[in-house]
């Protein structure tokens, strides 16, 4: 009797701690959840819609965050540890997407600008589909996992590019574009981290399961694109002389974006271009290097992980700095944050150490998100609503060509660091340059030509 008593105490008490933890769990949900939507609405977001774009982009993130948490391991791990042909390739793998979103996916998101908000649900519910799909092929060890991952990842970007179009749309009176892209930022690393402690757990069942996951969260958010502002939407175009024809589609992702961007928006895309050379290069390099020769006292993979590690919370910087920029110049903070990271390349370069490379890392994920966040803001405040999304298309090529660039030149250097930073040092250099070459000729006209 002693014993069921001890037994039946027991299991009262575990209920009882139970019942203490949902509780503090669900009041803990409901006071993030509060404080969630105040920031989401605060400046007149929740009047204009821009709130219900900031909420969606959380869930959006979320989503994405579970969807990569099944497949980290898989087809989206970046392939250090085997050859550096096999990281070539998964490199050029990664740019398959991208060759269909500049000149198909921009000009057809322009065409229909009008259904905006049906266009935004369609990449999610797209990606809600596949996700189910992966979780079947997963199981199976089926050859097509790659390519319906590519297709989610295309489907991905499609969702990026129609969002940054509709931002300006539900723009409230006084707030900046860099603080509305830097909120939406912040709200993605919200649900990523939300995401991810969803998903984690559950994952550990089975990688199919967290694709689940995923799943149900895409269906909501493909709820709360329908159901976004009609504002979102464009007017629809009373002539077809808006509406660029196919023909002219391919002459304009021939001969580059150019005739639709200010110098501004050049001297950004040049930084953000240094930027996502960076990110690549420190991404595969580093991931080499490490491996191979660890920083002194550390593992390789603790060394790894304290890089990783410092570059994930400059990004969070990055966003959390956007917000605070107030009326700052996109472009000259973009080009500051350039310099910065050009110049600690080269201490980096000069003085390689734990603490130099651990810089490195943070300086790059701050770097890459102020010039990300600075760039969406002037193409969405410079560019003709009617070619917005396929400039988009044709920036996000860009800057994903140059992050497979910088990887690229990982692949091929020599792990002796001084050597290998000094010609990252040099690339982003070149970018200075390059900058500095659009601003003396901000004054020279421009050749312009009308998109037909």
């Amino acid at each position: 009797m002693g014993g069921q008593e001890r037994a039946r105490g027991a299991a009262r008490a575990l209920g009882r701690g139970l019942a203490t933890a949902g509780r503090w769990l669900g009041r803990g949900t409901r006071e993030g959840t509060t404080r969630f939507h105040t920031f989401a609405s605060a400046d007149g977001a929740d009047l204009s819609g821009l709130s219900r774009l900031t909420e969606l982009h959380a869930v959006t993130a979320a989503a994405d965050a579970a969807f990569t948490v099944s497949l980290a391991t898989t087809v989206l791990a970046l392939p250090v540890g085997q050859a550096r042909g096999h990281v070539a390739l998964f490199l050029l793998t990664t740019m398959a997407p991208f060759v269909v979103l500049a000149p198909f996916i921009g000009p057809l998101l322009d065409r229909f600008r009008h259904g905006r908000r049906w266009a935004i649900g369609g990449t999610l519910a797209l990606r809600a589909f596949l996700s189910w799909v992966l979780a079947g092929l997963v199981t199976s060890g089926s050859a097509w996992l790659l390519p319906v991952a590519l297709v989610c990842l295309l489907a991905a970007r499609a969702y990026v590019v129609a969002r940054a179009a509709a931002t300006p749309l539900v723009l409230p009176e006084g707030l900046s574009l860099v603080r509305a892209n830097s909120r939406q930022s912040i709200a993605a690393l919200v649900g990523m981290a939300v995401g991810s402690l969803l998903a984690a757990p559950i994952g550990r069942i089975g990688e199919e399961w967290s694709l689940r996951v995923a799943f149900l969260l895409y269906v909501v958010a493909t709820i709360q694109a329908i159901r976004l502002p009609a504002q979102v939407d464009s007017a629809p175009p009373t002539t077809g002389t808006d509406i660029p024809s196919r023909a002219g589609d391919w002459r304009f992702f021939a001969r580059g974006p150019r005739p639709h961007l200010t110098a501004a928006v050049r001297a950004t895309l040049a930084a953000g271009t240094g930027s996502r050379l960076l990110a690549g290069f420190l991404t595969v390099y580093v991931a080499f290097l490490l491996r191979e020769q660890p920083l002194e006292g550390m593992s390789s993979v603790l060394s790894l992980g304290l890089v990783v590690t410092a570059a994930g919370l400059g990004n969070a910087a990055g966003s959390f700095l956007g917000n605070r920029l107030g009326s700052h110049t996109p472009s000259r903070v973009a080009i500051i944050a350039l310099l910065t990271a050009t110049g600690v390349a080269a201490v980096t370069t000069l003085f390689y150490s734990a603490g130099t490379l651990i810089a490195l890392g943070l300086v790059t994920g701050a770097f890459g998100q102020l010039t990300r966040l600075c760039l969406d803001a002037l193409v969405q405040r410079d560019t003709d609503e009617h070619v917005r999304a396929r400039v988009f298309s044709g920036l996000e090529t860009r800057l994903q060509l140059a992050w497979v660039v910088g990887g690229g030149v990982g692949i091929v250097m020599p792990l002796t660091p001084w050597f290998a930073f000094a010609v990252m040092t040099a690339l982003l250099a070149a970018m200075v340059f390059s900058v500095i070459y659009v601003r003396r000729a901000e004054k020279r006209p421009w050749p312009t030509r009308e998109v037909k």
